[in-house]
């Protein structure tokens, strides 16, 4: 059975501490004490560690040695207009399991009235989310959950190349427009309701292609993991 990974703010030397609720988890949780050993990373490296103390609210643990880590042959940043926010949080979550780099909100014509304003307020725990889905997921690094952007700037900050999926008919299929070996990519995916015409001459003038997942009308939320997944799956291996 693999071992527990979680998150650490920094490794100075050969030692790392938790603190705060995390530090809690562990201790009443887990039942965490000293000689117990897991695994830690802090965005740079994955380290094997052992807890040398146990406190209320604060692990420490000593570095026993450095773990070899597999990284995705692609990074992909995922543009997702806000909906819903269960919905929006559950995808979030998925998506960091899936391996996902970046996650930008964006505020689309169509985003419910509300959201756009409380999306700001969601950063946090937003990020939250990503870190304990990184953790349960094993990965070496957190995704960047940036603060949300209004879709005309999010369209014009994208690198590598950019996928938007739409629901429109006509549109050529996703998987076999995915080409060659790029450092990363965007995938950009439409609210509830899907885009407007002025939103995909944006896009596509941005360099954005519209590309579909099949005839069936996906909530955004499926479309954004089922996308994620035929990605990580195409630049795998």
């Amino acid at each position: 059975m693999a071992r527990r990974r979680f998150f650490v703010d920094a490794v100075h030397g050969s030692h790392a501490v938790i603190e705060g609720e995390d530090a809690y988890h562990l201790a009443r949780v887990l039942r965490a004490e000293p000689g117990i050993r897991y695994e830690i990373f802090d965005n740079h490296a994955v380290y094997l560690a052992e807890i040398e103390a146990v406190r209320r609210d604060r692990i420490s643990f000593r570095v026993v040695e450095q773990l070899p880590v597999s990284a995705p042959m692609v990074a992909v940043t995922l543009y997702a207009a806000v909906f819903k926010f269960d919905r929006f949080e559950w995808m979030l979550e998925k998506a960091t399991e899936l391996g996902v780099s970046s996650i930008v909100p964006v505020i689309a014509e169509r985003t419910e009235k509300g959201l756009d304003k409380a999306a700001g307020k969601r950063l946090a725990r937003w990020r939250r989310i990503a870190l304990e889905a990184s953790q349960q997921a094993r990965r070496a690094r957190l995704p960047e959950v940036r603060e949300a952007a209004p879709l005309e700037m999010a369209v014009r900050d994208a690198t590598g190349p950019r996928y938007l999926l739409d629901e429109a008919p006509d549109m050529p299929p996703m998987l076999p427009a995915l080409a060659g070996n790029p450092e990363s990519i965007a995938l950009l995916v439409g609210p509830e309701g899907g885009w407007t015409d002025r939103e995909r001459a944006r896009a596509s003038g941005a360099g954005w292609q519209a590309v579909s997942l099949g005839p069936q009308v996906l909530r955004a939320e499926t479309a954004a993991i089922a996308a994620l997944a035929i990605c990580m799956a195409r630049w795998t291996g």
